[in-house]
């Protein structure tokens, strides 16, 4: 796989019915920026709120049936395992998609092939910025009733399966895949869902697989499988589990870098396994680091911005980052007089000093900097050099200041921004910064 991010070349959607729900949704995939991640967005609802792909909104509900949900707010998105699992075995970092209602449309197909190859059509674009992986960081083993999940270090991305089932038609099944691109495509994509006959019953009566029908699964008897058409692949049912842990897994919100191990889990398994890796990493790390924000989230505040920049008091002088993209990033600094600096630098006549001011703005385009690097908690940023600087107007205690940086040029780890302090939408400095990464 590339190094780089990567996004659609253009707009592709589908029609369908939920395969719980029955409802009827149109489901639409659109490029979106690096550092976006995946995110679904309800068309739906008022305000059209985002559900972001991250480990702290997966849900599995046992009253829901079988399917992972994703929560945020009050927003919701239900059954996304192959939807996931087609982003990811295609390699895209950044997607939008767009549902207007809980349950994207079911395929009629069972299997990920039909939105994998509804992806392929639209392209797949390199982006700018480095792809940052989630790697695991240690043996990590889950267990869930009788599933039980581990998680190793590798140099690449496998996953394991194991399922055990009485039914002579299924059995005992086990592969294992180095997940790329054309290995997804032809030999995991496929693989449809499936469903024990003697289940059926169970499952409508729950109000479950509304949307279903023998198009959309392999329904499979005491004496094998009913469907006209049979199987696809000798083991077609395990392949399917590795397409729906390989979708859970994209939860944890970047590509992956781990062998994954699996014994006959299922999603309520699988949701449990990828918050166990989430705090895996997190203890590994020492915090979170947030993803980048973008227009209508949150900022980052100083503790978001304190994970990633090695600086601390009184010399970490940018109070939050309220927007990040591949070539800008824009940060506040609130000044007040309780500023350590102004008990000498005229205190009398508080002025902020300008070499601060420079500094500040030099700290804001360093998370730009790290932003664009995999593993940035392990780098620093040096500052090299100045070039172009003016100050036009004093900055006092009670201003605002409001930085804004425009990547210039980015060659290996050498990258030069501009950059300009605002005060009530005014000028008050401006440079040219030279800066380096450096690893720790």
């Amino acid at each position: 796989m590339t190094e780089r991010q990567t996004t659609l070349a253009a707009e592709v959607a589908y029609e369908g019915r939920g395969l719980h729900t029955g409802e009827s949704c149109r489901t639409v995939f659109k490029p979106a920026p690096t550092g976006t991640g995946i995110q679904f967005v309800r068309t739906d609802l008022e305000g059209h709120p985002r559900v972001r792909v991250r480990p702290e909104n997966a849900v599995y509900e046992a009253s829901q049936g079988r399917r992972t949900i994703l929560r945020e707010g009050e927003a919701e998105v239900h059954t996304v395992e192959h939807l996931l699992a087609a982003v990811a075995g295609l390699g895209i970092d950044n997607v939008i998609i767009e549902v207007d209602a809980r349950e994207p449309g079911h395929t009629e197909d069972g299997s990920a092939l039909p939105v994998v190859n509804l992806l392929r059509d639209a392209g797949i674009v390199e982006q700018s910025a480095a792809r940052s992986y989630f790697e695991v960081p240690h043996t990590v083993r889950f267990r869930s009733g009788k599933a039980e999940l581990l998680g190793l270090p590798h140099d690449g991305l496998r996953i394991s399966f194991t399922i055990d089932y009485d039914n002579p038609a299924v059995g005992t099944q086990h592969v294992a895949f180095d997940i790329e691109p054309e290995i997804f495509i032809n030999d995991i994509a496929p693989a449809r869902t499936f469903v024990m006959e003697k289940d059926v019953e169970a499952l409508q009566q729950a109000g479950l697989i509304r949307g279903g029908s023998l198009g959309s699964a392999l329904v499979v008897g005491e004496n094998g499988v009913t469907n006209p058409e049979g199987v696809r692949f000798a083991d077609e049912f395990v392949r399917h589990k590795v397409l729906d842990l390989l979708g859970d897994l994209t939860i944890l919100g970047r590509p992956l870098r781990g062998h994954f191990l699996a014994w006959r889990s299922g999603h309520e398994g699988n949701v449990g396994f990828v918050k166990a890796l989430a705090e895996a990493d997190r203890k590994a790390t020492g915090f979170d680091l947030p993803p980048p924000p973008m227009e209508g989230d949150e900022p980052w505040n100083i503790d978001a911005i304190a994970s990633i920049m090695p600086h601390r008091y009184p010399l970490l002088l940018v109070d939050r980052i309220i927007e990040l993209t591949d070539d800008h990033v824009i940060g506040l600094k609130n000044v007040t007089v309780n500023e350590p600096f102004f008990n000498g630098h005229f205190p009398d006549h508080p002025i902020m000093p300008a070499v601060l001011i420079v500094e500040a703005m030099a700290q804001a385009g360093g998370v730009l900097l790290l932003n664009k690097f995999d593993r940035p908690r392990e780098k620093l940023v040096y500052f090299m050099g100045i070039d172009k600087a003016k100050f036009r107007r004093p900055v006092r205690p009670g201003d605002q200041l409001r930085f804004e940086l425009k990547l210039l040029r980015l060659k290996r780890r050498i990258c030069k921004m501009s950059g300009k302090a605002f005060v009530d939408g005014k000028l008050v400095a401006e440079a040219e910064l030279l800066s380096t990464v450096v690893d720790l």
